[in-house]
């Protein structure tokens, strides 16, 4: 029996989280793209809690750009928030996502704005 697309993702995204585990100094930045949006979060595993989000649906620069800029908005929000929280290190969860296009972008522009993965 075929996987579907989404089952492949989804087998992938276990396969990764096995070894990705998100402290409350070093949070995961978990990463989700659907073909309009973009969102990112950084995610502390031990509680169980979301410490700090970044959509494109809040952004309202993202709306009028394409979808690779609307992309390195996202990281370079969410890394300004996580530095201004004191947050400077972070482990990447691509979330089963290959590394290409939007969510390496925003991976980078994470890089950029300082924040250290």
């Amino acid at each position: 029996m075929a996987l579907t697309k989404l089952e492949k993702r989804i087998r992938i995204k276990r396969r990764i989280r096995k070894s990705i585990n998100g402290t409350e100094q070093r949070p995961r930045l978990s990463v989700f793209r659907s073909n309009r949006q973009m969102y990112a979060q950084m995610i502390d595993d031990v509680t169980g809690k979301t410490l700090l989000s970044a959509s494109s649906l809040k952004n309202e620069g993202a709306q009028k750009v394409n979808k690779i800029e609307q992309a390195k908005l996202i990281g370079a929000e969410i890394a300004e928030k996580a530095i201004n929280a004191g947050i400077n290190a972070c482990v990447f969860d691509r979330n089963g996502f290959l590394y290409h296009g939007r969510v390496q972008a925003l991976a980078e522009a994470a890089r950029e704005k300082g924040l250290k993965f």
